[in-house]
């Protein structure tokens, strides 16, 4: 389906909708990070791998994957019985670009604090229609167990970061599965308010359909975009993501 951007917003939604649909499918997670987490049935034991996952989910795909294949060997069958019963320091070697055993080590000791009191879920708490507000709640209930070194790997939307692997996990935990791809196991994070994460791919294509206008990739265009997509679909504007990386990613558009 070609199509060259005229200026009008129903055909603009219509295009965005075709390829949303086209992209949303079980084919599209065999080379994304989300994959791994889909080798698992219990809940916690989704949340964790894929709140990992999404934490490494920069750079080459094969290389994420490579790296997310060697966290899931660490956590073994039970994720979560391995958070629980860790102890500090005894993360065994890991590396993935800049993140590194030390940083694993504080992430394990922050899932655990986490899982003992309420869960991952909770951490993502809030009552606002702003999504920045969730992740800013998790993020202070998290950080504290860190290594200092490790704080650049958890985004502050409240210093400008558009957060793309916080969003990302928070789409893979809020939307549908019933199209095989997200899990939707919180319902307490509405639908529409959840972002499109923000990266190269997907901001480039935006820029190219005239859907921003900002040149950064920082939460002020995530809510520029937001506000865009919400004109297209009042309750899933998220589902643009499979759209704007499809596009980016797999086409070249």
């Amino acid at each position: 389906m070609d199509f060259l951007y005229n200026g009008n917003d129903q055909d603009l939604k219509e295009f965005l909708d075709f390829k949303a649909q086209q992209y949303e499918h079980p084919r599209f997670i065999e080379t994304d990070p989300i994959a791994l987490a889909h080798q698992f049935t219990q809940k916690e034991d989704i949340e964790i791998i894929a709140f990992l996952m999404s934490s490494i989910a920069w750079g080459n795909r094969q290389s994420i994957l490579k790296s997310g294949e060697k966290l899931v060997s660490i956590l073994g069958p039970s994720p979560l019985e391995y958070v629980l019963t860790y102890k500090d320091g005894t993360c065994p070697p890991f590396m993935h670009r800049t993140f590194n055993q030390t940083d694993l080590n504080g992430f394990l000791l922050g899932l655990q604090h986490l899982y003992l009191n309420g869960g991952l879920q909770y951490a993502f708490h809030g009552k606002s229609d702003q999504l920045d507000e969730y992740i800013l709640n998790f993020r202070s209930k998290f950080i504290p167990f860190l290594a200092s070194r490790s704080l650049k790997h958890v985004a502050d939307p409240a210093n400008g970061s558009a957060a793309k692997r916080l969003v990302m996990f928070l789409r893979w935990m809020v939307r549908s599965p019933k199209n095989g791809v997200d899990f939707g196991l919180w319902e307490h994070i509405p639908l529409n308010i959840l972002h499109v994460p923000l990266d190269v791919h997907t901001g480039n294509i935006a820029r190219k359909l005239g859907l921003i206008t900002r040149k950064q990739n920082d939460w002020r265009t995530n809510v520029e975009l937001q506000k865009k997509l919400l004109l297209f679909d009042s309750i899933d504007p998220a589902k643009y993501d499979f759209a704007l990386f499809g596009l980016g990613a797999f086409e070249k558009f």
